[in-house]
């Protein structure tokens, strides 16, 4: 038995975003420069690249400071590891009364609901007490739990647990046990509100992505749309397989393959089906999903790599969602002995 956590880089953004320093290229417009800006929020990492005019004068640590200030703001509203952040009080409240709520709040929870909804409970934000009984919370282990213990954890889910007003931005629980949990929602929001404040100042060239999720909005420094590749999951290369040349537009992608135990010789995902209480066993790898939302290709990525591939296929011609999936052949290894995928697209987009 062992435990593997993986912090694969499914996206790779072709353009150097690491750099400390304004940059360009031979294939730049000269008059235009990349502003380039990088921190850490929700846990992980982010990275924005402003294309602009050399006539237009930013403040870098103005505008850094602006947007570490909403990232903390939203933070406080939306993380579980805050005790005081609005969704810690809110799942630390034992009863079935109405709670008014920040806006951003209401506004991701009521997203995560409609997914909910549309997904059949494939997406459900109310899916913590089995993430954290698998050992994928808060606190780990790698040791699958009893089925009384996971039909408790069931007993204690469901987002249809959990009513909303939109007049007055408020939540209640009409069962004082559940939690919420927006972690796989959050980060695309935050990547929309993001791209929205450097929109609102004239700064409408630019690339955001935040722990993995991403969003493009006008053009690059070469006054073309923005090229981006989905990389195969293969542990052993860095091959990208699919491009995408994009623009306005958001790509969120879920994977099965970051964070997992191995028990037995069984494969313990850390995507927990909410009806089953158990983690995928399907062969479904992981899925890129684009959208004009970042927040909802965040949320449908998940819907559908918890789905599969037979039904997750269907969802995504049914609901026309540009969709990627890329799917393990069971039981073909590649020439240098590391696994094998297959590659099924709804869109026209990947190449």
């Amino acid at each position: 038995m062992f435990k593997k956590l993986i912090s694969a880089i499914f996206l790779l953004i072709i353009i150097t975003l690491t750099s400390s320093c304004d940059s360009t290229n031979s294939d730049s417009d000269p008059k235009k420069i990349k502003t380039l800006l990088q921190g850490k929020t929700m846990g992980t990492t982010y990275h924005i690249a402003v294309v602009h005019s050399k006539d237009t004068v930013i403040d870098k640590k103005i505008l850094h400071n602006n947007i570490d200030q909403l990232l903390v703001d939203l933070n406080k509203q939306v993380s579980t590891y805050i005790p005081s952040s609005q969704i810690s009080l809110f799942n630390q409240t034992k009863n079935t009364n109405w709670i008014a709520v920040n806006k951003d709040f209401f506004e991701i929870v009521k997203a995560s609901q409609n997914v909910s909804e549309i997904s059949a409970g494939n997406f459900d934000i109310s899916i913590s007490p089995l993430v954290n009984l698998w050992g994928f919370g808060v606190k780990t282990h790698d040791k699958s739990p009893s089925e009384k213990q996971i039909q408790q954890a069931i007993a204690k889910i469901g987002y249809k647990q959990l009513e909303l007003n939109s007049e007055q931005s408020s939540l209640r629980k009409l069962n004082a046990e559940l939690h919420i949990d927006l972690s796989a929602i959050a980060k695309g929001f935050a990547v929309d509100k993001v791209s929205q404040l450097l929109s609102n100042r004239g700064l409408s060239n630019h690339l955001i992505e935040i722990g993995g999720e991403l969003r493009v909005s006008g053009t690059n420094q070469s006054d073309k749309k923005w090229r981006i590749a989905v990389e195969q999951p293969d542990l052993t290369t860095t091959i990208a397989k699919h491009g995408l040349e994009i623009t306005n537009r958001a790509v969120a992608t879920s994977g099965d393959y970051r964070n997992y135990f191995v028990e037995k010789g069984i494969r313990r995902s850390h995507i927990i089906d909410p009806k089953t209480g158990y983690p995928i066993k399907h062969n479904l790898a992981s899925v890129t999903v684009i959208h004009d939302s970042t927040m909802l290709a965040d949320a449908y990525a998940t819907a559908l790599l918890v789905m599969g591939e037979k039904k997750g296929k269907l969802f995504a011609e049914e609901n026309s969602l540009d969709v990627l999936m890329i799917i393990r052949s069971p039981n073909i290894e590649s020439e240098n002995g590391s696994e094998k995928f297959e590659f099924w697209s709804s869109s026209k987009l990947f190449k």
